[in-house]
């Protein structure tokens, strides 16, 4: 749209004026909305009405009549009368009435104004935010990554393989246990992702007489990339052993979903 030509056709006056249809009205206070140039045309043009009905004053009209009588090729001893019928139109009343049409569209614009502000300073929050979350996951990682090297290096840390078991013979995981600071650090990187409604749950066994206890389900596991679990551990652990369980959990493994178990040499 060319904004300079719309200004330039003389609408604007129209509108100001109050001589649109309708339509026409709702067309123009729509581009006043998208357009801040032609908002401000129509404030100059309110502008300048304003200031023309405030410097003609109503009680002394000659000078009117007088300019009147020039264009029209009188004199001033001519006695013709000249029937001079009321104007159609009273641009006093148009300049309030574009005033207030005026005021309410500034209004709008400001409201507008404060909203989109409003919504750019809540979209920068959340943007911090997530910043924020991420720096602190960053940070998260990089401390578990050198925990897990430091036990990695560790000679007293000991390493349980754990194969897989029966139609899951394709599946592996390994723990690294740390007696001395009761933990194991699970790496399940070899643990297909559980289907839903489903968890994997750790054990720790004993295995004379064979003795299961829970060392929890892992909840992040389809979350947590790395899929390398810090545990507690506070058992004399003789094996380990990983099953798919429903949510939350069970008192005793399912063996027909155990996936992978590993003695403890």
């Amino acid at each position: 749209m060319d904004i300079n030509a719309y200004i330039e056709s003389g609408i604007l006056e129209l509108y100001v004026a109050g001589a649109l249809s309708e339509k026409e009205n709702k067309e123009v206070y729509a581009l006043m909305q998208k357009h801040p140039e032609i908002l401000q045309e129509v404030l100059s043009i309110e502008a300048a009405i304003v200031k023309l009905t405030g410097s003609a004053s109503p009680s002394d009209n000659s000078h009117i009549l007088q300019r009147i009588k020039q264009t029209l090729g009188f004199g001033d001893d001519d006695t013709k009368i000249i029937s001079i019928t009321k104007p159609r139109y009273n641009w006093i009343t148009y300049s309030g009435w574009a005033a207030s049409i005026i005021l309410a569209v500034g209004l709008f614009w400001t409201m507008n104004q404060n909203k989109q502000l409003k919504y750019e300073i809540q979209t920068a929050e959340i943007q911090q935010s997530i910043l924020e979350m991420q720096i602190a996951e960053a940070k998260n990682s990089l401390e578990k990554a050198n925990t897990l090297l430091s036990v990695l290096r560790d000679e007293n840390i000991t390493e349980v393989p754990l194969a897989g078991q029966g139609d899951f013979a394709n599946t592996y995981a390994k723990v690294y246990w740390d007696k001395n600071t009761q933990r194991i650090f699970l790496d399940a990187q070899g643990l297909p992702e559980p289907p839903e409604g489903k968890v994997y749950q750790v054990w720790s066994l004993k295995l004379s007489p064979l003795t299961p206890t829970s060392l929890g389900t892992i909840d992040s596991f389809i979350t947590d990339e790395n899929k390398i679990f810090e545990i507690e551990n506070l058992n004399e652990s003789e094996a380990f052993g990983i099953t798919l369980e429903p949510a939350g959990g069970s008192e005793t493994p399912t063996m027909e979903q155990l996936y992978t178990l590993g003695v403890v040499s």
